[in-house]
């Protein structure tokens, strides 16, 4: 099909779990838990049936739970879509979310799909941890030990580098200092906090019933985000490199949620009289040195707007989410531009 054959594609549906701190509220919920709450807000609040659905796509990075192979199956049917319904489990790490919605639009634009529903979701402190080499005998006196799945998946064998590192290496290069940082870092959590107090995540944010020795609990905000002062990211130590920039306050958080949007074809649209929240208009993927892995954002939207004919003053607002403040602080850094 023709690139002016592609279809329009609409998101008509969108809703979120709160997202817990690592260890937290939602430590016992797993991948697929969060994905169908989200599942299911997202499909009310868009006013679709569940038997409109034609594709499931769902994106997770860490397969944490037992039924981690049947993640975006399980989330299907659970949610309420019917048997035939085709699903998938796509993985490409930090934008595994972003990808779902990449992967469902393009079934749309290609005429393949009307209804897409399109999900991200990871339980951190549900990534379990590993003893190799045990599965065929082991040997008397042998020194065998745990591996932490989760710091694995954060640490890239081919450079045999952890994530953070990266943001240090990005930080030298482009010389980004810890006050930049931690000023970055503070301005986040500032605008969490602002948003929360003008209510501005009320709607996205689909409610989670929690069960406990004092009965059931309702958790309707945010785990991780919590009221710090530049003085006390200052006292931080780094994590990665000495006298570095990358400290617990300006990495982002091990978290535990889901995410969940609903995308319709612009026929589908019309037939279901549904609402467009939004028009998908482009994407763009890029790949980037594997040290400096953190780049690929800032070199993604250049050239994403290049495809569109657009300058970064035509956007009147930029969401970066990506591992550490480094990056995120780079992405918009004015040398850039």
């Amino acid at each position: 099909m023709a690139a002016n054959q592609l279809r329009s594609v609409f998101i008509v549906g969108a809703k979120r779990t709160p997202f817990g701190a690592f260890g937290g509220k939602l430590k016992d919920h797993t991948a697929t838990d969060l994905a169908v709450v989200a599942s299911k807000a997202a499909l009310e609040s868009a006013k679709v049936q569940p038997e409109w659905v034609n594709s499931v796509v769902v994106g997770n990075v860490i397969p944490s739970s037992k039924d981690a192979a049947y993640l975006s199956r399980h989330a299907a049917l659970r949610t309420g879509i019917p048997v035939p319904v085709p699903a998938v489990t796509i993985n490409r790490l930090c934008g595994s979310g972003f990808e779902s919605l990449v992967y469902g639009a393009r079934e749309i634009q290609t005429g393949e799909r009307e209804i897409v529903l399109c999900a991200g979701s990871e339980s951190m402190s549900q990534a379990g941890f590993v003893v190799r080499d045990v599965r065929f005998g082991t040997k008397l006196g042998g020194d065998y030990k745990f591996e932490d799945m989760l710091w694995s998946g954060l640490t890239d064998e081919y450079i045999q580098t952890p994530m953070g590192q990266t943001a240090e290496n990005l930080a030298e290069q482009y010389n980004l200092t810890r006050e930049e940082c931690d000023k970055f870092s503070l301005g986040s959590q500032q605008k969490w906090k602002a948003a929360f107090d003008a209510g501005r995540f009320k709607e996205e944010t689909a409610p989670i019933v929690l069960k406990s020795k004092k009965g059931e609990q309702t958790m309707d905000r945010d785990e991780h985000p919590r009221d710090t002062t530049l003085e006390i990211l200052a006292k931080l130590p780094t994590v990665f490199k000495k006298k570095g920039t990358v400290t617990p306050g300006s990495a982002s958080g091990v978290c535990d949620g889901a995410g969940a949007l609903v995308i319709a074809s612009e026929s589908a649209v019309k037939d279901k009289c549904l609402k467009p929240l939004a028009r998908i208009v482009g994407w763009n993927i890029i790949g980037c040195e594997p040290r400096i892995m953190g780049i690929g954002p800032a070199h993604a939207i250049k050239s994403l707007l290049e495809k569109n004919h657009l300058n970064l003053s035509d956007i009147a607002l930029f969401e970066v989410r990506w591992c550490v403040c480094v990056v995120r602080a780079f992405t918009i850094h004015p040398s850039y531009r």
